[in-house]
């Protein structure tokens, strides 16, 4: 590997210098531009799953009929069908290595690796939170099944729709064939949707090993050896829906034409309220990105909408919509393809 690529991996003196305060310590104060705000972890319900890989629902899709009975007539034995799913997780991993006499400077080992850890984080942060709504293990087994993939296209009000069109509503205002996003209302809860992670596993949040002074590889056409400090990683995690109805996705939300046509969002919005049999049912919240989130709050000063208030959510004053919490999720990105109608 050439001495560029080489720097991409690991990290390297000039890395060092650009962290330094001017006291000779590694800045505790990095400004994270590449942060996001992803409140989808925040809110997700995650549980063990009930198996060790996954977690299996099932799902009563027919109720037995009863008969209408006449003297001297018999009733036949009828009995419910269930079908089962399964849902397995994703395995999101990194590894954090630096050469033990560049962390060693100054006495800065621990800061200079604390520094990288919250930079991984982050990263496995953006990347799950990506996986919740776009994750599509027909495409990429390695990953786990998202929303969108699960809610493909959207009802004919004409026709008797599948599950997953059903809870798909068009905006009106539909966008041109890549200029869009999406909009969730997600109830979570145990019988609803929520996250897991497999059986057996200690936990469900991020699990983290670090080594000190371990020798590893160089990637010369001989390699090398050096010593490094190696921290790990790993995030297991998958996602079920147990109960298609408890999630909408309104989907066509034309990014560009956002600022002008507010007043359909909300009507898809309240259209989604109606879809789900009880928004009391769990945690019920609505996810958008940045943009859809200040447009709406915007147009609500212009011309008040009786649907949208300010309440106190986990401690803090946020928008509310029909008494469902609104929250951002910069991983809904504006470049989704449209979403054609059921055939």
């Amino acid at each position: 590997m050439a001495v560029a690529a080489l720097a991409t991996t690991y990290p390297t003196y000039l890395d060092f210098k650009s962290r330094m305060d001017p006291d000779g310590k590694v800045s505790s104060s990095i400004i994270e531009q590449s942060n996001k705000t992803n409140q989808v972890l925040d809110d997700m319900a995650v549980q063990e799953g009930n198996l060790e890989t996954g977690n299996r629902t099932t799902i009563r899709t027919g109720l037995p009929t009863a008969t209408w009975r006449l003297l001297n007539y018999g009733v036949v034995p009828t009995k419910s069908i269930t079908a089962q799913v399964d849902d397995t997780c994703g395995m999101l991993e990194i590894y954090n290595e630096v050469d033990v006499d560049l962390a060693e400077l100054n006495g800065n080992t621990m800061a200079w690796r604390l520094s990288e850890a919250k930079a991984a984080i982050e990263g496995m942060n953006q990347q799950i939170a990506t996986a919740v709504f776009y994750g599509a293990q027909a495409t990429n087994p390695e990953q786990f099944t998202g929303f969108m993939p699960r809610f493909p296209y959207f009802r004919r009000a004409v026709l008797t729709p599948s599950e997953s069109s059903y809870n798909c509503i068009t905006n009106v205002a539909a966008g041109g064939s890549a200029v869009n996003t999406s909009i969730y209302l997600v109830v979570w809860g145990k019988d609803s949707t929520y996250g897991f992670y497999p059986k057996g596993h200690s936990g469900g949040g991020i699990k983290h090993q670090s080594w000190d002074n371990v020798t590893t590889d160089d990637t010369q056409t001989i390699p090398g050896r050096f010593q490094v400090h190696r921290d790990h990683f790993q995030w297991k995690l998958g996602l079920a829906v147990r109960d298609w109805r408890y999630v909408v996705r309104i989907c066509n939300v034309n990014s560009s034409l956002i600022t002008s046509s507010v007043a359909t969002v909300a009507e898809a919005m309240i259209k989604a309220y109606y879809s789900v049999p009880n928004v009391n049912g769990g945690n019920a919240v609505f996810y958008m990105n940045n943009l859809v989130l200040w447009s709406m709050q915007l147009q609500a000063r212009v011309q008040p909408n009786l649907a949208l208030s300010y309440e106190e959510y986990m401690g803090k004053k946020i928008a509310m919509f029909m008494g469902i919490p609104i929250r951002r999720c910069d991983a809904l990105i504006n470049t989704e393809a449209a979403v054609t109608v059921q055939t």
